[in-house]
């Protein structure tokens, strides 16, 4: 079997608008940092996802950041989050001074479980961050719910599902604040970058100052710098290509869910495979596609896979099993059993619109012949 080269995990998705929209920028000869094209970015946003505001920043990571900060989190307040996620998810509460408390996830969307996450709450929780797992919408709802009766703020870290969707309304907008990447392998990518949504027109205008050095955004209002802020504002330049990129949105999301029902239709049929989980009325946009497997075969399975030219990865290793969080918190393995168990049996397989039914075929096929010698 071969494919004539070898298949990556993902590719960027370009055409020759993006760089045309690019190129439109940098001719101007101004506002390669600020300008309009970071306003009309964000207002194409707001229109695609539902939502009242959102702001962008030059990093998913710096969004987290920003959005903790605009909530008026601090060194008091505990902060919960999955331990299934990238490290910046843990990272960001430490960021304003806040502790990261860690929840175990569930089987089906790999996503908070709502069941344990009663048990972890304290006087000091004020924040849940909810993670969509690869473009899979987690159980929300039953998230939502007990923020809500627990009157705590409920952030959506969706940096790799825009687009998904819940009861046929775009993630973004379910939680008090949301936050995206795009960064290289997302549905849409500006290379590098960030957002925040959010319905509430005062933390748009924190998270406006926070990006930019604590600087007045009202308008009619002399500039003036009225809070502490950074610099994690998104140029123009980059703007102007993450606008050329979202109108592919649509068109990606509906590839990689055709991409994602071949996989699923060829792989399902080979014992000792288990297919992601898509909770009724909700969208899975397939940022990434995992399987699991036994843990004493996954990474002879990965490491064949690679042998064959095909590229995998896990994502991701439990946060806490990490040597800062052992450290600096004393966490051990045994702590959240099923986030472990998963990260030892999952492995994530390529996707991207790009990909070629032949190269498709040849994943399978991989597959399929790794667990019939076996």
């Amino acid at each position: 079997m071969s494919t004539n080269g070898k298949i990556p995990l993902f590719k960027i998705h370009w055409d020759d608008e993006d760089i045309e929209c690019v190129g439109n920028a940098i001719r101007q000869g101004m506002n390669w940092a600020a300008g309009p094209n970071v306003d009309l970015f964000e207002k194409r946003i707001s229109e695609k996802l539902g939502v009242r505001h959102a702001v962008v920043f030059n990093s998913g990571t710096s969004a987290l950041h920003a959005v903790l900060a605009a909530y008026d989190i601090t060194h008091r307040d505990e902060v919960i989050i999955p331990t299934f996620t990238f490290i910046a998810t843990a990272n960001a509460p430490q960021f304003v001074g806040a502790t990261p408390v860690f929840c175990d996830i569930e089987e089906d969307t790999f996503g908070l479980d709502p069941t344990k996450l009663e048990n972890t709450i304290t006087d000091n929780t004020k924040v849940i961050i909810a993670v969509h797992y690869g473009g899979c919408p987690c159980q929300l709802d039953a998230i939502r719910e007990i923020a809500n009766r627990r009157k705590l703020i409920l952030i959506e870290d969706a940096a790799g599902a825009f687009g998904a969707e819940m009861r046929g309304k775009k993630i973004g907008g379910h939680g008090d604040s949301a936050i995206f990447s795009f960064c290289q392998n997302k549905i849409i990518t500006t290379g590098e970058g960030g957002c925040v949504t959010t319905h509430s027109t005062c933390i748009a205008d924190k998270l406006k100052r926070f990006r930019s050095h604590g600087e007045n955004v009202a308008d009619g209002l002399p500039m003036e710098y009225i809070s502490l802020g950074f610099n994690f504002r998104m140029s123009n330049i980059t703007a102007a290509l993450g606008i050329s990129q979202l109108k592919k949105m649509e068109a990606n999301i509906v590839r990689r869910k055709q991409i994602a029902a071949y996989l699923t239709d060829r792989l399902r049929r080979i014992d000792g495979i288990t297919m992601p989980t898509v909770l009724a009325n909700h969208e899975n946009i397939f940022q990434m596609f995992p399987i699991t497997t036994a843990t004493h075969r996954r990474d002879a399975l990965m490491h064949y896979l690679n042998g064959c030219g095909v590229a995998t990865k896990v994502y991701f290793r439990p946060v806490h099993l990490s040597q800062y969080y052992r450290n600096r918190f004393g966490y051990k393995e045994g702590d959240f059993p099923v986030a472990e168990s998963i990260a030892q049996r999952v492995i994530s397989l390529p996707i991207y619109p790009t990909l070629e039914e032949r190269e498709m075929a040849f994943i399978c096929d991989v597959i399929n012949d790794f667990f019939n010698n076996q």
